[in-house]
C-alpha cells in the first residue's frame, strides 16, 4: 500500500521522522523554508551575475524603475537611522545634563530640538512615499502619542501614556498633525532657530566649550538657512516630483549634518558633561569658602568696632573710623549673602542667561566678591584712621600706614588685573589674552597722531643731536686754536719789540742762529717752508723718501720762521732781500702776518690732505671690483587645464515611423554586440577634448589640448581633412553649423569661425570673458556664446545680436529647443536670494528654460549633482532633454512638456524627469552623453576608465556594456554618427590623443582583427589671424584602417588654400 502523493515529505538533511507522526516537526519545517529561500536567492544572484540581461519580451524593463525604488527607499532609512541616532544621543544629553546646574534651559532646547527632528522626518516619510510607493509606506494614523506636536513646536494637549512621567523622558516624539509639504522652507528655517538656541543654552556652561559641537552645529545652522532660502523660490510646486526628488536628495547632505553632531554629542556626553560637573561642584566651593571668609570677617570688623567706641566721637578721626568699619561690616554680610545667593542661583530651575537682564546676571556672579574686596579695603583704611585717633605712638601710626597701603595696593592691582582678565575673555571669547590685547592697546595707542608726531620728534632729536654736537664741537675747537695762535703772537712780538727785532743771550750776546735755521734774507720754496711748519707732521707730508732723513724743524720761536711771520710772497720781496725798512710798522705787520700764517696752515692742510701719497706706515685701500652676473630669466607657462566646454551639440532627426516588433530590445542586443573598434586615428599628440559628427555625417571634427583640431573624411578608412591650428590657448570644444559647411572651435576667451571645405579661418571673435561652451541656433545664421550668467547670440561675422541673462546662475551649458522659441541652461547657483551660501553642503544646481521672444525665466529645477551638459532632441513623446553630470551621477532624460500658466494667460514650458540611465556599477563618466541610432533610440555615455554604456532610451534598460580592457585606454568624449550609411557607427576619444572608430565588423574581417596599429605624425597648420607671416607646406600622412591599406591624405593649411 503506497503513501498519498500529497503527503509531505522530509527535506534533504532533515531528522528522519519520529515514529506514529507522518508530517514532519515545526524546526524541519522551517530548515526547509529557509533552504528553499536559500536556492531561490542563489539561483537570482547567478542571474545577475551572467553577461549580460536577458531581453526577451521585455521582461527586465521594470527592473530599472525597481532599482530606482529600492535605492530611494534605503536612502530614506538611512536619513531615518541618522534622526533615530541623533534622538538617542538627545535623550541621553538630557538624562546626563541632569546632573548639572541650571540644567533646565539646555533639556528644554534639547526636547524642542527632538520634536522638529521629528516633524522633519514626518515631512521626509511623506516625501518618500510619494516617490517611492512600492517601498516607503506614509505615515501610520493610529499611532497616536501622549501628545501632538503642531507645525509651530506646541503641544496641543497631553495623554500621558507612561505613568505620570515629565516629557523629557519619553522615547519618540510623534506627530499626529497631516503637515503641508509647502512648509519644508519654513519647518527647515525654524529648524536652524531651535539648532542655534540649542547651542546658546550648550554655551551656558562655560567651564567647557567643545569646538567640535560649535562647528558641527554652526555648519548646521549655516546650510538650512541656505536651504531653506532656495527653496522659497518653489512655491506650490512641492508636490511636482522634480521639487520632491531634489528634496529626497537633500537627505544626504542633512544626513551627514546629522551624524557629525551626534558623534559630537557622545562625544560631549563622555568628557564635557563630567567635566562641568567638576567645575560646578569647584565653583560651588569657592562660593562656600568665600561665604565663609565674609562671615569670619564681618564678625572681626564687628569685634573691633568695640574699641572704636571709646574714642571721643566729637573728634573728626573717631567719625572716620567709625564710618569705615561700620562700611565694612555692611560689605562683609552682603558678601555672605550674595555667595549663598549665587550657589542657590546656580542649582535652581531658571531661565537662560540669554533670557536674564544683565544686571541680574553681574549682581549674582560678580557682587559676592566686589563686595568682599570692598570690606576689606574700609577696615583697613579705618584700621589706619583708629591708630591716628587713639593717639598710638608715631612709629606705630606711621608702620601701620605703610603695611595697610602696600597691601591695599597689591589688592587693588590683583583686583584690576583678574578683571581686566575676565573682561578680556568675555570680549575675545578666550582667543586672546590679556597680555596680547595689552600689547595692541599700546600699539593702537602708538598709532595716534599726536603720539606719533611726538614719536617723531623724539627720534628726529635723538637723531640729529650727534651731529649738533659734533658742529659745537668743531667750532669750539677752531676758536681754541685760534686763540692759541693768537697768544702765540702776542708772546713773538713781545719778545721782538724787547730785544729791537733781535733776539740775544743772557749776557747780552747775540744768540747764534741754530744749526739748519735758514737765512731770513734768502729765499726759500714752498717744499722747504712745508718741511718746516711745525704743525705738518713729516709722516703725513713726506717730502722725500722713507729713507732719507727730513731736516730739522726750526726754533718754535724763530722770527724768520715763515709760517709765524709771513708768506711766500713776503718773503721773497726785494724790500725783504735788500734790507730796505717797510713803510707800516712792524706791529701791524706781525698782525698781518700771524692772519696770513693761519689761512696758510688752513690752505696747505687741504691740499696736502687731497694729494698725500702713500707712505710706509699707511695701509693700502683695496679696491674692489664690481661684479655683475646676468641671467636670462625664461618664463616657464604651465599647462593647465583650459576652461572645458560642454560636448558638441546636433541637429536631432525628425523620428520615422519604425514597425513594431515583437521585441525591440531583443534585436538591438546582438546588433549592439557587434560593435568594434574598426579604425584607430593618430589625431592629436595630447588628450582629446571633444569630437563631433557633422550633421550630413561626411566629416568628424576633433579637438585637443595640443592646440589643434582636426576634420576627417569618412570612409574606409577615414582620411584626414585639415588641420587647424590654434597658436593661443587650448581648443575646448569643436561646434558644427546645421548645414555642416561652418565648424566653430571654442578658445577660453575667443571663437574661431572656418570653413570646413578648405580648412581657412574666416574669423576670429575675441571675447572678453571666459566662454563655457558654444551651440548653434537651429537656422544656422547665428550661434550662443554661454559666457557666466549670460548668453549672447552672435552672427558668423561676430556681431553682437542679442543678449540674455539668466539670473544667479553660473551657465555650464545652454540648448535650444527646436522652433527656437526656448532655451534650456544648466548650471549651479552662485547664492540664495537672500545672498546665502552653502556651510559645508553642496550648492544647488539648476536647470532654467528660458523664453527668448519675452526674456524671462519660465520655470527652474533644482538638482543637487554637478550638471554640465545638455542635448535636445526629438523623439516619439516629444522633445527630450538628455543631461549629463560629473563624476560619478548617471545621465537623465527629461521631458519638455508645455502647461498652462498659473494665470491661464500663456503656456510655459517644464521638465518632467522620464529616466537616470544607471550603470552596472559605479562609474566614474567622463565627457557628456549623447543620443544614438535610429530616431534617437539609444542613449551612450563613456567612463574614464574606457567603459562604454549604450542604453535604450524609452525603457532606461542597459543594452550593451564594453568594458574598458576590452579596448584599452582612458575615454574622454564621445559622438554618435547620425548620418552614417552603418546605423551603428560611433567615434571616442582618448587621454593618448587618439580617436577609435566603432562599428559593426563583416564576417571576412574576423582574421584581420588583430592586425598592428600605426599612427604616423601629423603636422599642425595654423589660422591667417594667429600667424600671418607663417606658412606651413602641405605635407602628406597615412592612416590604417583594420584592413591595413594606408591610404595619402593631405594636410593643407589656411595660407596654402588661399
Amino acid at each position: 500500500m503506497t503513501e498519498p502523493t500529497d503527503r509531505p515529505t522530509s527535506p534533504p538533511g532533515s531528522p528522519p521522522l519520529s515514529s506514529g507522526r507522518e508530517s514532519p516537526s515545526r524546526k524541519d519545517t522551517i530548515l526547509s523554508l529557509v533552504n528553499m529561500l536559500l536556492q531561490e536567492n542563489g539561483t537570482i544572484s547567478k542571474g545577475l551575475k551572467g553577461q549580460g540581461p536577458s531581453f526577451e519580451d521585455d521582461k527586465d524593463v521594470p527592473s530599472v524603475d525597481e532599482y530606482i525604488q529600492e535605492a530611494g527607499a534605503e536612502a530614506f532609512q538611512k536619513f531615518q537611522r541618522s534622526i533615530n541616532n541623533m534622538d538617542k544621543e538627545l535623550r541621553n544629553f538630557a538624562n546626563a545634563a541632569r546632573q548639572l546646574g541650571s540644567s533646565v534651559a539646555i533639556l528644554s532646547s534639547g526636547f524642542r530640538l527632538r520634536e522638529r527632528m521629528a516633524q522633519l522626518l514626518v515631512l521626509y516619510r511623506e516625501n518618500a512615499a510619494d516617490l517611492f510607493p512600492r517601498k516607503v509606506s506614509h505615515t501610520p494614523r493610529d499611532s497616536v502619542t501622549s501628545f501632538d506636536i503642531h507645525p509651530g513646536g506646541g503641544r496641543k494637549g497631553k495623554r500621558r501614556k507612561w505613568g505620570g512621567k515629565a516629557h523629557l523622558h519619553v522615547p519618540r516624539p510623534t506627530v499626529s498633525e497631516d503637515l503641508d509639504p509647502e512648509i519644508f522652507p519654513d519647518h527647515l528655517e525654524a529648524l536652524a532657530t531651535d539648532v542655534r538656541t540649542f547651542l546658546n543654552c550648550l554655551n551656558e556652561f562655560p567651564e567647557f566649550t567643545d569646538e567640535a559641537v560649535n562647528a558641527s552645529i554652526l555648519s548646521f545652522e549655516g546650510d538650512l538657512k541656505y536651504w531653506s532660502s532656495c527653496l522659497r523660490e518653489y512655491t506650490g510646486q512641492f508636490r511636482y516630483p522634480a521639487v520632491q526628488r531634489y528634496i529626497h536628495e537633500l537627505s544626504q547632505e542633512m544626513g551627514d549634518h546629522i551624524n557629525g553632531i551626534t558623534s559630537s554629542l557622545r562625544m560631549f556626553i563622555e568628557v564635557g558633561v563630567p567635566t562641568i560637573r567638576f567645575a560646578q561642584k569647584h565653583g560651588s566651593s569657592n562660593l562656600l569658602n568665600l561665604s565663609t571668609i565674609a562671615t569670619f570677617f564681618s564678625a572681626v570688623t564687628a569685634t573691633t568696632m568695640q574699641f572704636s567706641y571709646e574714642l571721643d566721637p566729637k573728634k573728626t578721626s573717631s567719625a572716620i573710623v567709625n564710618t569705615f568699619w561700620f562700611s565694612s561690616l555692611v560689605f562683609s554680610i552682603a558678601a555672605a549673602v550674595n555667595s549663598l545667593l549665587g550657589l542657590t542661583w546656580k542649582q535652581a530651575i531658571r531661565s537662560p542667561g540669554h533670557r536674564v537682564p544683565w544686571w541680574v546676571l553681574i549682581w549674582i556672579k560678580r557682587s559676592p566678591l566686589v563686595f568682599l574686596v570692598l570690606s576689606v579695603a574700609c577696615f583697613s583704611i579705618g584700621l589706619c584712621a583708629f591708630s591716628y585717633a587713639s593717639e598710638q605712638p608715631h612709629i606705630t601710626s606711621t608702620f601701620t600706614t605703610v603695611l595697610t597701603a602696600f597691601t591695599s595696593f597689591g589688592l587693588a592691582a590683583v583686583s584690576a588685573w583678574f578683571a581686566s582678565e575676565r573682561w578680556a575673555f568675555s570680549r575675545h571669547r578666550g582667543q586672546k589674552w590679556l597680555s596680547d590685547v595689552l600689547t595692541e592697546s599700546t600699539s593702537e595707542f602708538v598709532k595716534h597722531p599726536a603720539i606719533s608726531w611726538l614719536y617723531e620728534f623724539c627720534k628726529f632729536l635723538s637723531r640729529n643731536i650727534v651731529r649738533f654736537y659734533d658742529l659745537v664741537s668743531k667750532v669750539i675747537s677752531g676758536f681754541s686754536d685760534s686763540c692759541c695762535c693768537l697768544r702765540r703772537r702776542n708772546d713773538v712780538v713781545t719778545e721782538d719789540i724787547e730785544a729791537n727785532g733781535s733776539p740775544t743771550n743772557s749776557d747780552n750776546r747775540p744768540r747764534p742762529e741754530p744749526l739748519g735755521s735758514p737765512d731770513p734774507t734768502k729765499p726759500r720754496s714752498s717744499a722747504r717752508m712745508l718741511a718746516e711748519l711745525p704743525s705738518v707732521s713729516a709722516a703725513r707730508l713726506p717730502l722725500t723718501s722713507p729713507q732719507s732723513p727730513s731736516p730739522p724743524p726750526p726754533p718754535v720761536n724763530s722770527p724768520a720762521s715763515p709760517n709765524e711771520f709771513g708768506t711766500l710772497e713776503d718773503l721773497t720781496s726785494p724790500s725783504a732781500a735788500d734790507g730796505q725798512p717797510a713803510g707800516p710798522s712792524q706791529g701791524k705787520m706781525l698782525w698781518k702776518r700771524a692772519i696770513r700764517t693761519v689761512k696758510l696752515h688752513t690752505d696747505l692742510n687741504a691740499s696736502s690732505s687731497a694729494s698725500l701719497p702713500m707712505n710706509a706706515f699707511s695701509r693700502p685701500i683695496p679696491m674692489r671690483k664690481g661684479t655683475g652676473s646676468s641671467s636670462i630669466g625664461t618664463g616657464v607657462t604651465g599647462l593647465g587645464s583650459p576652461s572645458i566646454g560642454p560636448g558638441e551639440r546636433r541637429k536631432t532627426m525628425i523620428p520615422e515611423p519604425v514597425s513594431t516588433v515583437k521585441s525591440r530590445l531583443s534585436a538591438l542586443v546582438p546588433k549592439l554586440a557587434l560593435l568594434e573598434t574598426t579604425q584607430d586615428l593618430p589625431a592629436h599628440t595630447a588628450l582629446v577634448k571633444d569630437i563631433q559628427f557633422s550633421p550630413d555625417g561626411k566629416y568628424l571634427a576633433t579637438s585637443s589640448w595640443d592646440r589643434t583640431s582636426a576634420i576627417y573624411r569618412v570612409g574606409d578608412p577615414f582620411a584626414l581633412h585639415k588641420v587647424l591650428g590654434h597658436t593661443h590657448g587650448f581648443v575646448g570644444q569643436v561646434v558644427w553649423s546645421p548645414a555642416g559647411d561652418i565648424l566653430l572651435t571654442k578658445l577660453n576667451r575667443g571663437i574661431k569661425v572656418w570653413n570646413a571645405e578648405t580648412g581657412v579661418c574666416s574669423r576670429t571673435i575675441d571675447r572678453k570673458t571666459l566662454v563655457e561652451s558654444l551651440t548653434w541656433m537651429p537656422d544656422g545664421d547665428s550661434f550662443l556664446s554661454v559666457e557666466d550668467s549670460a548668453v549672447t547670440r552672435i552672427d558668423i561675422d561676430g556681431n553682437v545680436l542679442d543678449s540674455f541673462d539668466l539670473g544667479r546662475i553660473k551657465l555650464h551649458d545652454v540648448a535650444v529647443m527646436p522652433d527656437s522659441s526656448r532655451l534650456i541652461g544648466v548650471g549651479p547657483l552662485l547664492e540664495s536670494p537672500t545672498g546665502l551660501k552653502p556651510s559645508k553642503s553642496r550648492g544647488e544646481k539648476r536647470l532654467v528654460v528660458y523664453n527668448l521672444e519675452t526674456k524671462q525665466v519660465e520655470s527652474q529645477t533644482p538638482v543637487l549633482n554637478d550638471v554640465r551638459d545638455i542635448t535636445i532632441a526629438q523623439a516619439k513623446t516629444g522633445t527630450i532633454a538628455l543631461i549629463s553630470y560629473e563624476n560619478k551621477a548617471p545621465p537623465q532624460l527629461w521631458k519638455i512638456e508645455l502647461i498652462k500658466a498659473q494665470d491661464n494667460s500663456s503656456m510655459v514650458a517644464r521638465l518632467t524627469l522620464r529616466h537616470t540611465y544607471m550603470p552596472k556599477m559605479s562609474v566614474d563618466f567622463a565627457g557628456p552623453s549623447y543620443f544614438g541610432g535610429q530616431n534617437n533610440e539609444l542613449i551612450l555615455c563613456a567612463g574614464k576608465a574606457g567603459d562604454i554604456h549604450i542604453w535604450d532610451q524609452e525603457s532606461a534598460a542597459l543594452l550593451h556594456h564594453i568594458r574598458g580592457k576590452a579596448h584599452g585606454g582612458d575615454l574622454t568624449c564621445i559622438a554618435w554618427n547620425h548620418a552614417a550609411e552603418d546605423p551603428y557607427m560611433f567615434a571616442t576619444g582618448s587621454h593618448d590623443g587618439g580617436v577609435r572608430i566603432w562599428t559593426r565588423l563583416s564576417d571576412d574581417l574576423d582574421d584581420l582583427r588583430h592586425f598592428p596599429i600605426t599612427r604616423p605624425y601629423i603636422p599642425r597648420s595654423l589660422s591667417p589671424e594667429d600667424d600671418d607671416n607663417n606658412s606651413i607646406r602641405s605635407t602628406q600622412g597615412s592612416t590604417t584602417s583594420r584592413r591595413g591599406r594606408p591610404r595619402p591624405l593631405s594636410f593643407s593649411s589656411s595660407g596654402s588654400s588661399k
